[in-house]
């Protein structure tokens, strides 16, 4: 069995758990619906997955051989998946709210890995798959519309951040939004009557009323909000799920990794890479570059000659993800939304793409490296996969 170059090193291991009689094993997820329309098509399945440092997801993700979508297999005795439920052969239609059926399966290993020590999945069992397949349904249309919080970074001008909250009067933790139309909040996204979450990266459900106010206060200028609909906060509070900050559309944010591509000129790449401190992890050709040293780094973006694919984003966004204790890479996203993939738009080696021409020097403004992966390996990566059977272990 072959692993996808890049993402070799991660090792399973069976993890003790400790169970609680008073809550029994781990919320285990609800269906949508039963079956209802006769055909042998069941409903996805959601399942809210949290590990610590220690530990892994238990369960690996396969791309087989004369078998369709992204595979659920070797689920761990014991482990994080086995205790939340799914199953050997469940297809993996979701991963924290995005549809990833049609996507590249090097991506959909990214995105699961990116999320950290938290992840949302739907899955669909195999049957109901191969026959959802068979009658030619449209899988995406079998999940919600949108599950997904919303993060909001909101900058206060003369009229204040643009919103009040109301609470129930003797309770902590349970705010409602209204939103000043075209004030700042909803200049930044906020939805009118939607539930506040999170303060600046803090769960505020032990606040009460005049906490919330005192936080508020405190919070200067700026503000970043994780706020749900009443549909999405009613569809994790059913299934018995927390809503964090992973699971957020974070569309509206002012901070984004941007994706470039490079082709090498006479005088080379036309940027420097400075060492310095920086916050936010990242990935070179499938690998993580958190830990590695300027020279590994420098390494890893020389190992082809003529071009490379690098992930930046600049010092003031890469402060703002450290500061809600998330990683930039984990939101981002390259869309097809004719397909709903997100897969790189990578140069072709037979095309004729631009050279770019980055300068990034010591004093000026600087935009982090977060990862960087040749162009020409992962094309030829995606040609090997058509005819090779891949695994991932989580």
């Amino acid at each position: 069995m072959k692993q996808t170059k890049g993402l070799e090193g991660d090792k399973m291991s069976i993890i003790k758990f400790e169970f609680n009689p008073k809550v029994g094993i781990d919320n285990p997820a609800l269906t949508l619906t039963e079956d209802t329309d006769g055909e042998g098509v069941g409903e996805p399945r959601f399942y809210l997955l949290t590990k610590d440092n220690t530990e892994t997801f238990g369960f690996c993700l396969h791309e087989e051989l004369g078998c369709q979508g992204h595979v659920i297999r070797q689920i761990e005795l014991g482990g994080v998946a086995q205790r939340r439920g799914l199953q050997d052969g469940d297809r993996l239609l979701q991963v924290n709210g995005h549809f990833v059926d049609h996507m590249d399966h090097v991506r959909v290993v990214q995105k699961i890995k990116a999320s950290g020590n938290q992840v949302l999945l739907a899955v669909l069992d195999g049957d109901s798959y191969e026959a959802a397949k068979s009658l030619g349904r449209d899988l995406s249309q079998m999940l919600p519309d949108d599950i997904r919080p919303r993060l909001c970074h909101v900058i206060r001008d003369k009229s204040g951040f643009g919103f009040s909250v109301s609470c129930p009067e003797g309770t902590k933790g349970t705010f409602q939004l209204s939103v000043l139309q075209d004030g700042p909040a909803d200049r930044a996204g906020v939805p009118p009557g939607s539930w506040l979450l999170e303060l600046n990266g803090d769960s505020v459900k032990s606040y009460s009323h005049t906490q919330l106010t005192k936080k508020l206060k405190q919070s200067g200028n700026k503000v970043t909000l994780l706020v749900a609909s009443s549909a999405v906060e009613e569809f994790y509070r059913l299934r018995g799920l927390r809503v964090t900050a992973a699971l957020a559309d974070t569309s509206w944010l002012p901070f984004k990794v941007r994706e470039l591509h490079l082709v090498k000129g006479p005088a080379g790449y036309g940027f420097l890479l400075k060492e310095d401190d920086c916050s936010s992890g990242g990935i070179v050709n499938g690998e993580s570059i958190e830990g590695l040293d300027h020279e590994q780094t420098v390494h890893r973006i020389r190992a082809h000659e003529d071009q490379v694919t690098l992930l930046v984003i600049d010092p003031a966004s890469d402060e703002f993800y450290h500061s809600i204790g998330l990683s930039p890479l984990q939101f981002f996203e390259d869309s097809d939304p004719a397909s709903g993939s997100c897969t790189p738009s990578l140069p072709s080696r037979s095309g004729s793409p631009a050279l770019c021409d980055v300068e990034v020097g010591p004093k000026g403004p600087v935009s982090w490296l977060m990862a960087a992966a040749n162009s020409i390996e992962i094309i030829q990566s995606q040609r090997q996969e058509e005819q090779t059977k891949l695994c991932q272990a989580f």
